[in-house]
């Protein structure tokens, strides 16, 4: 009878201690983006957790949230999550003319607290792009980003995206570096330490053109934005460079169709850069959350939901992308 009774308790002992071990793993899988890896950094070339590992950021942007603000929503994001997405990057275009107004903070607000309460991180896109030049704005943006920077400047899940896309007659050393001095300066006195974005040349292509004149300063790195139909070895190239000459470059944009967002897919240059942007580790961030009629867009066009997304509720484009989350 004792034997049995000790058979019963080294039995008891080990399923208790099994059912711990599980429980752990549970815990550690169930893990958020920001949990696992702390507040990013930029190290060399590379974007690094909080000990100093290169991870990859992955993430997908809104559409302009003047027109679309209805997808910034916290069961929008959890889908997006649940997909393999890291990060949310909210778009405020900077010009009237594409819808803004300083009532649309209240929706960056609303994006900021969604993505930090599921531990994802967010992109604060001050959304340059028919103004071309981000001095034509600069006095709004220093604004807008005392106003977050002051308000998020202790988080460690936001990150600055400062001048979207210049383009037109618009120049590295003349216009986009002056700029980003300035509003790199304002962000800094009430944030010492999260990311910020800086725009390059040309629809933020020109990378390589940065290579000779970088910012000065801690946790800034650049942006390329690509459109996989359109933008194929020339701007890979333009990679390539940037990165041999150890500039830190993130993806804020991309998609696999052509440049105006629609038109035609092309999956096997979209694989190509995907390969590229794995065998470097940087960070992507797709275009766009939602339902717009239009290639780029994840949701179907069908699809009236505006949260709680299924495979299903995807597009071509949305498919391939959280395809690449996974990854």
């Amino acid at each position: 009878m004792k034997e049995f009774l000790k058979k019963c308790s080294l039995l008891a002992c080990a399923m208790l201690t099994l059912g711990i071990m599980v429980l752990g793993a549970q815990s550690a899988s169930a893990k958020t983006p920001l949990q696992k890896w702390g507040r990013l950094q930029v190290e060399g070339r590379n974007i690094v957790n909080s000990k100093g590992k290169k991870v990859q950021i992955k993430g997908v942007s809104t559409h302009g949230i003047a027109w679309f603000g209805q997808y910034v929503n916290k069961s929008a994001f959890k889908s997006m999550r649940k997909m393999g997405a890291n990060t949310i990057r909210l778009a405020l275009y900077s010009d009237k003319e594409s819808g803004y107004s300083k009532k649309l903070y209240k929706t960056v607000d609303k994006g900021v607290k969604a993505a930090t309460e599921l531990g994802m991180y967010v992109i604060l896109d001050w959304h340059i792009l028919n103004h071309g030049n981000p001095k034509t704005d600069q006095k709004k943006a220093l604004k807008f980003f005392k106003r977050f920077a002051k308000k998020y400047g202790k988080q460690k899940n936001v990150i600055y995206e400062i001048c979207n896309e210049p383009n037109g007659d618009v120049k590295w050393e003349r216009d986009i570096k002056p700029y980003a001095e300035k509003v790199i300066k304002k962000i800094r006195k009430y944030d010492k330490k999260n990311i910020i974005v800086v725009g390059t040349p040309t629809w933020s292509q020109d990378v390589d053109v940065v290579t000779q004149s970088p910012l000065e300063g801690d946790n800034i790195c650049y942006t390329l934005h690509f459109y996989a139909a359109t933008h194929k070895e020339i701007i890979q190239s333009k990679l390539d460079t940037a990165y041999e000459m150890n500039l830190p470059v993130l993806v804020t944009e991309f998609s696999i169709c052509d440049a105006s967002g629609s038109g035609s897919v092309d999956k096997k240059s979209g694989r190509k850069w995907m390969k590229i942007l794995r065998k470097y580790k940087i960070g992507y961030v797709a275009w766009s959350l939602c339902n717009k009629p239009e290639a780029a867009s994840l949701i179907k066009n069908t699809c009236t939901k505006t949260g709680n997304f299924k495979k299903s509720d995807l597009t071509v484009v949305g498919k391939f992308v959280t395809r690449q989350w996974k990854k």
